[in-house]
């Protein structure tokens, strides 16, 4: 149990989050953070909200989950589109429904924009936008290809394109339709919305974890070879042989569309395991820049061989000092 100590009055709802890059151990310490302060964690991952998506997503098997309530896990079929938008408002009724239950909301995951739009409440514009322009740009797509469609965003808005993949068309389209809607690339926009000062609807705990590039990388690839082992390539198999479309959303997420190449016949498996871990490690490096931007977040170093003694005790006194609780009661 925790312990308020005496503060100024603050009635907004509180929120503890932690995001960092994949494979820097944010799944064992959220365990341990959650049980120690009775929360429900709430994914932040944009992939874990598909079903039959478990190991390219390193989704936590259910009965390690130690008894403690995960929410946004399994709730969509992987042919269903889901958004930043539509991610902030199922977020924002499960905090609502912890903090009424008397629970801890805490958000864990590694999807910046998705944890930062909950964190201060961003306004997204409806998802209607110009289905016209969309259409013309998928039949461009299919007429000259991948390449020639992310070179077409490239040429107006050079930042997005840098950071999509050329396979991402969804993205890249939608940054188009940005650019040919308001005359500004997305980037620029983006940027503009990240600089101004932001107020949360919470009285939000803002964690970031982080590692040793070099150690980071290191066990980026090692749970590659992993997910290889658990199967990898027969769920991806299995995801396309049920009919799920290949330029899905969910199909485009990392190990999806590498391993689905691979069983197109247009790499072979050794080719597709080192592009996932390339870029993998090229994720993790984007999610580092974004939370370094993030405002109110505050770091803590993971240690490599996973031991999380430690790293607990440090979280545990950013955790105090933010809502204002005695070290001594956080179990």
């Amino acid at each position: 149990m925790t312990k308020a100590t005496s503060a100024a009055r603050d009635d907004r709802p509180p929120l503890l989050a932690l995001v960092g890059p994949t494979a820097v151990g944010k799944t064992a310490v959220s365990l341990r953070i959650a049980e120690a302060l009775d929360a429900e964690i709430i994914s932040g991952d944009s992939m874990q909200v598909y079903r039959r998506m478990d190991i390219g997503t390193a989704k936590l098997p259910l009965a390690e989950r130690e008894g403690i309530p995960h929410h946004l896990i399994d709730i969509l079929e992987p042919e269903e589109p889901f958004s930043v938008s539509m991610f902030q408002s199922l977020c924002a009724e499960k905090i609502r429904e912890i903090h009424e239950r008397g629970k801890l909301p805490f958000l864990v995951g590694g999807t910046g924009l998705y944890v930062e739009s909950v964190c201060y409440g961003f306004e997204f514009q409806g998802d209607s936008g110009d289905e016209a322009f969309r259409e013309r740009m998928r039949h461009f797509a299919q007429a000259h290809g991948a390449e020639a469609l992310h070179a077409r965003l490239a040429a107006v808005d050079p930042s997005t394109a840098a950071r999509l993949h050329p396979n991402d068309e969804r993205r890249i389209i939608r940054a188009l339709e940005v650019f040919e809607t308001t005359g500004r690339p997305l980037s620029e926009t983006q940027a503009q919305t990240r600089a101004a000062p932001k107020t949360s609807p919470y009285r939000l705990c803002l964690i970031g974890l982080t590692m040793d590039r070099a150690a980071l990388y290191r066990r980026i690839n090692e749970r590659v070879d992993a997910m290889i082992a658990q199967g990898l390539v027969e769920e991806v198999e299995a995801l396309i042989r049920s009919g799920v479309p290949q330029d899905a959303v969910s199909m485009q997420g990392l190990g999806y569309k590498e391993i689905a190449a691979y069983l197109r016949g247009e790499c072979s498996l050794a080719e597709a395991v080192e592009r996932l871990k390339r870029d993998t490690r090229h994720f993790a490096k984007r999610q580092l820049s974004w939370f370094r931007h993030m405002q109110d977040l505050v770091w803590a170093e993971a240690d490599e061989e996973g031991k999380i003694d430690d790293l607990f005790k440090s979280i545990c006194a950013i955790i105090a000092g933010k809502f204002h609780l005695d070290l001594e009661y956080i179990r």
